[in-house]
């Protein structure tokens, strides 16, 4: 089978076959690599080609090479009649089919021939709901904030910022089982307590083990591991040296034997890159030793040449972690440690718990719910539909903010959420509900005899799409869709960077708001159900086949978010 016909349309696929075309080079030299930040690098040419977005310019052009380009490549910008010819025959393995192109005052402009890219795309949806590529490998994602600290973690205790480390963990740990990798987290809490029952209610399935249970041997094993490491700091080692982060719990509360680990040899010895140059000498404390117990027992039965340990800490509490991770090295652990590092939250004029916050949220979701929709909003089917908007809302607001970056939220009672406007989780949730209840009426009118079964794609005429807002949904959020479920595995390929990972986890988030902007732009301007008229049947399929594809997007992307898709509202 020809190989560009099964291969899904990738932009990225589409920009490097263009910038070939325009050099007159073999496709595999404008192979492109990545930094540890998920970024393109200096292997790859200077970017020839820029994919566009807005709707005003897609609507003469979908790719430009913009002029300053040109006059780079050629003598005064004039693209010799054989570039010309090579882009316009482009094609290849993922490669968007060319329909025309010309050199105009902003550059060389390229057009996708449409309805072959709605066919393809539209009749072989399963391929763009999905990375693509599958990878291999163990992934534990360790939550220090849930780790007890003398006692567990309360939802009254815990702090927005520990919150905002948890939806991330979980987040990252959905994306990951999307690549292939087996996902586990770290440390296991006592079935029903209170913060399980908390994190249950975000819809976090985190794992559980009866009450009654005790590590207490993983804890003696760490314990004589750091005792005989080879890391451990003598007697004549100490001298007169002070360290200001000398102890690796606090104020040194629960002290086991006075076992110093030296971390700054660790590192050294180690080879390790990107830790806090300060890293010193630090006391073991019970507490770390029940920390790396719950380590490794999540470890234990990994194997060690494809497991990555990945820290989702807060900022505030990166260098303790640090020590923790050096410590659980000198105890001979030998996983690959990489680091999740987030931002703080921030709420101006108010300082609430993880509880009180959460609280807050579901009071004012429900009474915008209240205000729309009045006395039907009551009975179980509401209240899960509150609780799941209510997480929408806590997710879209802590996670929507790339990791690194502080999160200020409003949290004044009277600012209030709204069931409509382009405001995060709400406003997601409510188009994915607008999607089902068009295709609810577009089944009962099947069942009416109005319109007929939705037909093979291969039996339609695709050109039947014009609008607008059709190809940009196609272009801008169909086909890249895979590319960016792709991109949060390939950070954990990449060889020789720093302790820190940077996993983009704001992406789904961000592209989820942005569609639906779109989705509902198009949405109030097409009648996608029009009159029960033969004629009529070709674009109303197409359209609805579209709207269908997107539909399951939708679902795909919320899944990531542990969010269910809301069938009303």
């Amino acid at each position: 089978m020809d190989n560009t016909e099964v291969s899904p349309f990738r932009i990225a696929s589409t920009v490097k076959a263009l910038s070939s075309a325009l050099r007159g080079e073999p496709e595999n030299e404008a192979d492109v690599t990545h930094s540890d930040s998920g970024e393109r690098v200096a292997n790859e040419p200077e970017k020839l080609w820029f994919k566009e977005s807005s709707a005003k310019n897609l609507r003469n052009r979908d790719f430009l090479s913009p002029n300053t380009v040109l006059t780079t490549l050629y003598a005064d910008g004039q693209v010799p009649s054989v570039v010309l010819s090579r882009v316009l025959s482009l094609h290849g393995s993922g490669v968007l089919p060319v329909a025309g192109g010309e050199v105009m005052a902003d550059g060389l402009r390229v057009r996708v021939d449409r309805p072959a890219a709605f066919k393809k795309v539209l009749c072989g949806m399963s391929t763009y709901l999905r990375p693509g590529a599958q990878r291999q490998g163990h992934v534990l994602l360790n939550c220090p904030s849930l780790h007890p600290r003398f006692t567990l973690p309360s939802p009254d205790t815990f702090t927005l910022g520990q919150l905002r480390t948890i939806l991330i963990a979980d987040h990252l740990g959905a994306l990951l089982r999307r690549q292939g990798y087996f996902v586990s987290f770290c440390p296991v809490l006592p079935e029903e307590s209170d913060i399980i029952i908390f994190l249950q209610m975000l819809g976090i399935d985190w794992p559980t083990v009866p009450g009654s249970w005790t590590n207490e041997e993983r804890q003696e094993k760490i314990k004589k591991a750091l005792e005989n490491s080879p890391f451990r700091e003598t007697e004549s080692e100490r001298g007169n040296r002070t360290s200001k982060r000398e102890e690796i719990e606090g104020d040194g509360r629960c002290k086991t034997e006075e076992v110093k680990i030296n971390l700054k040899r660790v590192v050294q010895e180690t080879e390790l890159h990107g830790y806090d140059p300060s890293l010193g000498t630090c006391t073991v404390q019970k507490d770390s030793i029940s920390h790396l117990a719950h380590l490794d027992r999540a470890t234990a039965e990994l194997p060690v040449s494809k497991a990555t340990v990945i820290h989702v800490t807060s900022c505030q509490d990166e260098f303790r972690q640090q020590q923790t991770a050096m410590l659980w090295r000198a105890s001979g652990a030998m996983a690959t440690q990489r680091f999740v590092v987030c931002g703080p939250v921030k709420t101006p004029g108010a300082q609430l718990s993880s509880a009180q916050y959460l609280q807050l949220r579901r009071a004012q979701m429900k009474e915008a719910s209240e205000m729309k929709y009045g006395d039907q909003v009551e009975g179980q089917t509401w209240d899960d539909i509150i609780r799941v908007m209510t997480s929408a809302t806590v997710r879209f607001e802590l996670l929507s903010t790339a990791h690194t970056s502080p999160v200020t939220l409003d949290v004044q009672r009277e600012g209030g959420v709204s069931t409509k406007g382009p405001r995060g989780g709400v406003f997601v949730m409510y188009n994915c509900a607008r999607l089902h209840t068009l295709f609810n009426s577009y089944e009962k009118g099947v069942e009416q005899g109005l319109y007929p079964e939705i037909p093979d794609g291969s039996e339609l005429d695709f050109s039947a799409l014009k609008e607008e807002g059709e190809w940009l949904l196609l272009f801008n959020y169909l086909i890249p869709f895979s590319e960016l479920l792709d991109q949060s595995g390939q950070v954990l390929e990449l060889e020789g960077g720093g302790a820190r990972v940077n996993p983009k986890t704001e992406q789904v988030c961000r592209f989820l708001v942005s569609l639906s902007k779109d989705f509902s732009s198009y949405y109030n301007r097409v009648h996608v159900l029009g009159e029960p008229l033969p004629h009529l049947f070709n674009q109303m399929f197409c359209r609805l086949l579209l709207l269908r594809t997107l539909r399951e997007l939708y679902h795909t992307a919320l899944d990531s978010l542990n969010l269910p898709p809301i069938p009303q509202l």
